[in-house]
């Protein structure tokens, strides 16, 4: 640039750094392997450390570092006192830096099967993996997880980095080996790009400059290969997609939506389609901090004003209206379930995919899948950190696109309802057939029309307690009052269900959750029939219990407590189950070794240790007497 005014040499700069492509990448791989050695070279070696950091790291590493006197490029990255501490990564940790060719943001993942779920919050953004494997000891299991999950959440470019070549004497038959191990199981997974770098982080061996130690490697060095690989996907482009995030409205003159283009690019007069309504009408203007834009595509964040007043919400789509994304409520997925509880099928959960948020139980769990070998493994729930192909079903349905055309509209994550953690990740692979094939059929006579005339308000009360509690004793004695009072009603009490309904069912956690949403599902129709329906079940679990009341009108369920302390239900053990259950002969018994998780806020909360079976109906009935709707 000789010869040119400093300032237009300044702007020059400055316009290639902004237009500079950006690559984002993880690091992964097993315990110790060198992810975190490996970012802190490359950040160091790229000159990309201010003098203070690099001060700040002499002296970390003369406190925590692992390498005598040497610089331990770790801490550049493991930056928690407890990972210093113990010489891991426990957090995914995210680091930018560039050179002259390319912008990167790097997430250096744990290699600890504890953290696996933090490995894939790294990757869910990632167009490449750098899987770090030991030259000591080869693949490891977590390596082959790790690639599982990379392999799940789409990245199709891998580099193999086979770390630590100076401590096998830079051997090129074990690279050989490791890189031969490695491609076999990529080719299993669909991981079509492998670039294999032998290489010593510690030492900045083929790092960012290819190292005279191995001159039999004639590939590019890790920086050259970041460099220039070109991860842009193949897929062909869907169309205009823009998930709503935001609905703007400053004034009562304006009315837009806020949101990233996802796929494809719109401009003012285009048609387009609102999902999961269907609702279709034009773009008016595509706004902007900057002034309206003529066209937006892909990745520019935008405010999409409409010709109509269409219902536009958070979390629904704005689509191209000759080729819009598909809307279902039934799902095939790949879920990865990371919470500390079992996945028990049936189970309420939250699912949020994009900005929407929907109710979400997995409804089959298809086959569990061996990260070692891919084989697909029977199960009936999952544990921590496993995989498996399951059949979701959500409460309403969601416009989506298959993980694989689309990150943005195919990948969600699963929700406790009651922690608000999040339990599971997973992309989804296509709808279900029945999704589309199962309509509600319009009914003349609806439940208003039924209750009329049967002459009563229809409930659901639902006796929750320990066995034993005197739940079937109080709702026998109410059953009849209300016979006597002449409303129709009908028990299902949790032992006669079991001798034909749920014969199948055991006493498992599995179990005890499919038991609670059939008889939930069996009640809802006697309600919808105009009946008053008393059900008589332990139903230990809370999410169980949620899961019935999600299923009834507001004020339809009522949630009736027989709260007995445990002592006193053993004292009464009518049917000798709590001696069973001490004795080992009954396994999975509530209050013995399987939980009862007391309700939090019940409608009834009847004190069965203090109060007789008589007066315990009588508190129920003064109860629905003194709602609204009386009895």
């Amino acid at each position: 640039m000789a010869g040119m005014d400093p300032a237009a040499t300044v702007a020059a700069y400055l316009h290639q750094h902004e237009t500079k492509g950006l690559l984002r990448f993880i690091t992964c791989g097993s315990v110790d392997d060198g992810k975190s050695t490996l970012i802190g070279r490359l950040l160091h070696d790229t000159k990309r450390l201010f003098d203070d950091q690099l001060a700040a790291l002499e002296r970390d590493s003369r406190r925590h570092g692992t390498q005598g006197q040497d610089i331990d490029f770790a801490l550049l990255v493991d930056g928690l006192a407890a990972e210093r501490e113990q010489g891991i990564t426990i957090d995914v940790a995210y680091r930018f830096f560039d050179t002259e060719r390319r912008k990167f943001i790097v997430a250096d993942c744990p290699g600890h099967e504890q953290y696996t779920r933090n490995m894939a919050t790294g990757a869910s953004t990632a167009d490449l993996a750098v899987v770090l494997v030991d030259a000591r000891k080869g693949l490891l299991t977590q390596t082959r997880r790790h690639s599982y999950i990379v392999s799940l959440l789409g990245i199709r470019h891998v580099v193999l980095a086979v770390n630590k070549m100076d401590l096998v004497g830079h051997d090129q038959s074990v690279f050989d080996d490791i890189v031969a191990g490695y491609r076999e199981l990529a080719a299993q997974l669909g991981i079509g790009h492998v670039q294999a770098i032998p290489l010593s982080a510690l030492r900045g061996d083929n790092v960012t400059a290819n190292s005279p130690a191995m001159p039999w490697y004639t590939g590019p060095s890790l920086l050259g290969h970041l460099e220039t690989v070109d991860v842009r996907r193949d897929a062909a482009d869907p169309g205009f997609r823009l998930p709503v995030q935001w609905v703007c409205r400053p004034d009562q003159d304006f009315r837009g939506f806020a949101g990233t283009v996802a796929a494809g690019d719109v401009a003012p007069g285009d048609a387009v389609v609102v999902l999961p309504s269907g609702r279709r009408t034009q773009v008016a203007r595509i706004v902007t901090p900057a002034g309206d834009l003529p066209r937006a595509g892909r990745g520019q964040p935008v405010v999409l004003t409409l010709a109509d007043e269409v219902d536009v919400s958070r979390g629904d789509v704005i689509a191209a209206a000759a080729a819009p994304p598909q809307v279902a409520d039934q799902f095939a997925a790949h879920l990865l379930w990371m919470g500390e509880q079992p996945l028990l099928p049936g189970r309420p959960y939250w699912l949020k995919i994009g900005a929407r948020t929907v109710g979400a139980q997995v409804t089959e769990i298809k086959h569990k899948v061996d990260v070692n070998t891919q084989a697909e493994l029977a199960a009936k729930h999952l544990d921590l950190n496993e995989v498996a192909v399951c059949n979701l079903g959500l409460d309403q349905p969601i416009a989506f696109e298959p993980y694989e055309t689309s990150r943005a509209l195919g990948g969600f994550i699963l929700i406790d309802r009651q922690t608000n953690a999040t339990v599971g990740a997973g992309t989804l692979d296509f709808a279900l057939r029945r999704a589309a094939n199962i309509h509600w059929q319009p009914l003349d006579v609806d439940k208003a029309a039924r209750a009329r005339s049967l002459g009563q308000v229809p409930r659901c009360l639902w006796f929750t307690g320990l066995s034993g509690a005197g739940k079937s004793t109080v709702a026998n004695l109410l059953d009849k009052r209300l016979h006597a009072m002449g409303r129709h009603t009908y028990i299902l009490d949790g032992d006669n269900v079991r001798h034909g309904l749920n014969k199948d069912l055991g006493f498992t956690a599995e179990d005890r959750v499919e038991n609670i949403r059939r008889v939930a599902e069996v009640a809802k129709l006697m309600v919808d029939a105009g009946l008053i329906v008393l059900v008589s079940f332990i139903s230990p679990f809370r999410a169980e219990r949620r899961l019935a009341r999600d299923l009834f009108a507001d004020g339809e369920f009522v949630e009736v407590f027989v709260d007995t302390p445990l002592a006193v239900a053993e004292q009464r053990d009518v049917k000798g189950l709590y001696a069973k259950a001490r004795a080992g002969q009954i396994k999975n018994f509530t209050g013995i070794d399987s939980p009862y998780e007391v309700p939090e806020h019940p409608e009834i909360h009847l004190l069965a240790d203090r109060t007789d079976a008589e007066a315990m109906a009588e508190a129920i009935i003064a109860h629905l007497n003194a709602t609204p709707t009386g009895l």
